[in-house]
Protein backbone atom coordinates (compact mmCIF):
# COMPACT_ATOMS: atom_id res chain seq x y z
CA UNK A 1 0.00 0.00 0.00
CA UNK A 2 1.39 3.23 -0.97
CA UNK A 3 1.71 5.93 1.49
CA UNK A 4 -0.84 8.46 1.19
CA UNK A 5 0.56 12.57 1.09
CA UNK A 6 -2.05 14.60 1.31
CA UNK A 7 -2.23 18.33 1.13
CA UNK A 8 -5.05 20.02 2.57
CA UNK A 9 -5.24 23.55 1.70
CA UNK A 10 -1.46 24.74 3.17
CA UNK A 11 -1.47 22.35 5.90
CA UNK A 12 0.72 19.09 5.02
CA UNK A 13 -0.69 15.96 6.52
CA UNK A 14 0.14 12.26 5.91
CA UNK A 15 -1.79 9.61 5.80
CA UNK A 16 0.39 7.26 6.59
CA UNK A 17 -0.26 2.93 6.76
CA UNK A 18 1.06 0.86 9.29
CA UNK A 19 3.28 -1.05 6.50
CA UNK A 20 4.85 2.42 4.79
CA UNK A 21 8.19 3.48 5.24
CA UNK A 22 7.79 7.54 4.62
CA UNK A 23 5.69 10.02 3.10
CA UNK A 24 4.67 10.57 -0.82
CA UNK A 25 4.79 14.62 -0.53
CA UNK A 26 6.65 15.86 2.47
CA UNK A 27 6.16 19.68 2.77
CA UNK A 28 6.36 22.42 5.26
CA UNK A 29 4.04 25.37 6.48
CA UNK A 30 0.55 25.66 7.44
CA UNK A 31 -2.00 27.82 8.08
CA UNK A 32 -5.59 25.99 9.21
CA UNK A 33 -7.68 23.30 9.36
CA UNK A 34 -10.58 25.09 8.53
CA UNK A 35 -9.35 24.68 4.31
CA UNK A 36 -9.86 21.22 4.06
CA UNK A 37 -12.61 20.29 1.73
CA UNK A 38 -16.24 19.39 3.59
CA UNK A 39 -16.16 15.59 3.45
CA UNK A 40 -13.14 15.53 5.54
CA UNK A 41 -10.97 13.70 2.47
CA UNK A 42 -7.62 14.18 1.10
CA UNK A 43 -6.99 15.71 -2.33
CA UNK A 44 -4.53 15.49 -4.76
CA UNK A 45 -4.65 11.52 -4.76
CA UNK A 46 -3.25 9.36 -6.90
CA UNK A 47 -6.10 7.56 -8.85
CA UNK A 48 -6.59 3.86 -7.04
CA UNK A 49 -4.97 0.84 -7.67
CA UNK A 50 -6.54 -1.48 -9.90
CA UNK A 51 -7.78 -4.41 -7.62
CA UNK A 52 -6.08 -7.97 -9.02
CA UNK A 53 -9.62 -9.98 -8.33
CA UNK A 54 -8.00 -13.23 -9.38
CA UNK A 55 -5.64 -12.58 -6.31
CA UNK A 56 -7.65 -11.44 -4.20
CA UNK A 57 -10.15 -14.77 -4.84
CA UNK A 58 -7.70 -16.82 -4.31
CA UNK A 59 -6.18 -15.27 -1.04
CA UNK A 60 -10.04 -15.18 -0.30
CA UNK A 61 -10.22 -18.98 -1.00
CA UNK A 62 -7.21 -19.34 1.30
CA UNK A 63 -8.34 -17.28 4.00
CA UNK A 64 -11.36 -19.25 4.20
CA UNK A 65 -9.76 -22.36 3.94
CA UNK A 66 -7.51 -21.25 7.05
CA UNK A 67 -9.65 -19.57 9.67
CA UNK A 68 -6.01 -18.49 11.98
CA UNK A 69 -4.25 -17.23 8.90
CA UNK A 70 -4.08 -13.40 10.02
CA UNK A 71 -1.58 -12.23 7.11
CA UNK A 72 -3.66 -13.38 4.21
CA UNK A 73 -6.50 -11.31 5.68
CA UNK A 74 -4.03 -8.50 6.14
CA UNK A 75 -3.10 -8.71 2.48
CA UNK A 76 -6.85 -8.92 0.91
CA UNK A 77 -7.13 -5.75 3.43
CA UNK A 78 -4.21 -3.68 2.09
CA UNK A 79 -5.21 -4.65 -1.62
CA UNK A 80 -8.93 -3.47 -1.14
CA UNK A 81 -7.34 -0.24 0.71
CA UNK A 82 -5.46 0.58 -2.43
CA UNK A 83 -8.51 0.06 -4.82
CA UNK A 84 -10.05 2.53 -2.25
CA UNK A 85 -12.60 0.05 -1.42
CA UNK A 86 -12.60 0.87 2.20
CA UNK A 87 -15.90 -1.45 3.21
CA UNK A 88 -14.20 -4.48 2.20
CA UNK A 89 -10.74 -3.28 3.76
CA UNK A 90 -12.38 -2.90 7.14
CA UNK A 91 -14.09 -6.37 6.97
CA UNK A 92 -10.99 -8.21 6.78
CA UNK A 93 -8.61 -6.01 9.02
CA UNK A 94 -11.59 -6.73 11.46
CA UNK A 95 -11.09 -10.45 10.52
CA UNK A 96 -7.69 -10.07 11.05
CA UNK A 97 -7.49 -8.37 14.21
CA UNK A 98 -10.41 -10.91 15.53
CA UNK A 99 -7.11 -13.75 15.15
CA UNK A 100 -4.64 -11.63 16.29
CA UNK A 101 -5.83 -8.49 18.27
CA UNK A 102 -2.51 -6.94 19.60
CA UNK A 103 -1.24 -6.69 15.65
CA UNK A 104 -0.68 -2.97 15.86
CA UNK A 105 -0.30 -2.24 12.29
CA UNK A 106 -3.49 -4.10 11.28
CA UNK A 107 -5.51 -1.87 14.22
CA UNK A 108 -3.59 1.56 12.60
CA UNK A 109 -4.57 0.55 9.18
CA UNK A 110 -8.18 0.16 10.43
CA UNK A 111 -8.40 3.26 11.99
CA UNK A 112 -6.80 5.17 8.57
CA UNK A 113 -10.16 2.88 6.59
CA UNK A 114 -12.22 4.65 9.09
CA UNK A 115 -10.68 7.91 8.61
CA UNK A 116 -11.41 7.46 4.30
CA UNK A 117 -14.55 6.57 4.82
CA UNK A 118 -15.39 10.03 6.59
CA UNK A 119 -15.72 8.42 10.38
CA UNK A 120 -13.16 10.65 11.99
CA UNK A 121 -14.21 9.40 15.51
CA UNK A 122 -13.84 5.88 14.23
CA UNK A 123 -10.93 6.07 13.46
CA UNK A 124 -9.55 7.94 16.97
CA UNK A 125 -10.82 5.13 18.94
CA UNK A 126 -9.21 2.92 17.09
CA UNK A 127 -5.58 4.48 17.45
CA UNK A 128 -6.66 4.36 20.95
CA UNK A 129 -6.82 0.91 20.61
CA UNK A 130 -3.33 0.59 18.87
CA UNK A 131 -2.01 2.63 21.59
CA UNK A 132 -2.75 0.68 23.76
CA UNK A 133 -1.22 -1.90 22.63
CA UNK A 134 2.07 -0.17 22.11
CA UNK A 135 1.40 3.74 23.41
CA UNK A 136 4.90 4.52 21.58
CA UNK A 137 3.90 3.77 17.98
CA UNK A 138 4.84 6.68 16.01
CA UNK A 139 2.94 6.04 13.28
CA UNK A 140 -0.40 5.66 15.26
CA UNK A 141 0.69 9.04 16.94
CA UNK A 142 1.17 10.95 13.26
CA UNK A 143 -2.14 9.53 11.88
CA UNK A 144 -4.05 10.51 15.20
CA UNK A 145 -2.59 14.13 14.64
CA UNK A 146 -4.08 13.99 10.92
CA UNK A 147 -7.57 12.90 12.07
CA UNK A 148 -6.99 15.65 14.97
CA UNK A 149 -6.00 18.29 12.28
CA UNK A 150 -8.68 17.30 9.50
CA UNK A 151 -11.21 15.16 10.78
CA UNK A 152 -11.89 17.45 14.11
CA UNK A 153 -10.40 20.84 13.16
CA UNK A 154 -8.48 20.08 16.63
CA UNK A 155 -5.39 21.83 15.77
CA UNK A 156 -4.29 21.58 19.63
CA UNK A 157 -4.93 18.01 19.31
CA UNK A 158 -2.70 17.93 16.46
CA UNK A 159 -0.16 19.04 17.92
CA UNK A 160 -0.50 16.97 21.20
CA UNK A 161 -0.05 14.07 18.92
CA UNK A 162 2.48 14.76 16.74
CA UNK A 163 4.54 15.92 19.67
CA UNK A 164 4.39 12.79 20.97
CA UNK A 165 5.50 10.87 17.89
CA UNK A 166 8.01 12.95 17.76
CA UNK A 167 9.32 11.31 21.03
CA UNK A 168 8.72 8.08 20.19
CA UNK A 169 10.17 8.22 16.75
CA UNK A 170 13.85 7.60 16.62
CA UNK A 171 15.88 11.11 16.06
CA UNK A 172 16.30 11.03 12.42
CA UNK A 173 13.69 8.65 11.17
CA UNK A 174 11.17 9.13 8.44
CA UNK A 175 8.04 9.44 11.20
CA UNK A 176 10.48 11.89 13.14
CA UNK A 177 11.17 14.30 9.88
CA UNK A 178 6.93 13.96 9.38
CA UNK A 179 6.09 15.36 12.89
CA UNK A 180 8.88 17.77 13.31
CA UNK A 181 7.36 19.14 9.94
CA UNK A 182 3.97 19.26 10.96
CA UNK A 183 4.96 21.14 14.26
CA UNK A 184 6.95 23.80 12.78
CA UNK A 185 3.80 24.18 10.12
CA UNK A 186 1.41 24.49 13.25
CA UNK A 187 3.65 26.57 15.43
CA UNK A 188 4.62 28.83 12.40
CA UNK A 189 0.60 30.11 11.67
CA UNK A 190 -0.15 29.44 15.41
CA UNK A 191 1.80 30.49 17.46
CA UNK A 192 -0.55 30.24 20.61
CA UNK A 193 -0.68 26.80 20.00
CA UNK A 194 1.56 24.76 22.56
CA UNK A 195 1.60 20.95 22.86
CA UNK A 196 0.95 20.01 26.07
CA UNK A 197 0.72 23.67 27.25
CA UNK A 198 -1.79 23.30 29.55
CA UNK A 199 -4.94 23.54 27.95
CA UNK A 200 -5.83 20.19 28.03
CA UNK A 201 -5.94 17.37 25.48
CA UNK A 202 -9.19 16.05 23.93
CA UNK A 203 -8.41 12.64 24.81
Amino acid sequence: MGVAGVLFGVLVGWIIGSQQATPAAPATAAATASTQPANGQPTGQPSPAALDESRASALAETARQNPNDEETRVQLANMYFDAERYQEAVAWYQQALQINPRDVNASTDLGIAYYYMNQPDRALAQFDTSLRIDPRHAKTLLNVGIVRAFGKQDLRGAADAWQRALAAAPPGSDEAKAAQQALDGIKAAHPEINPNGGKGNPD
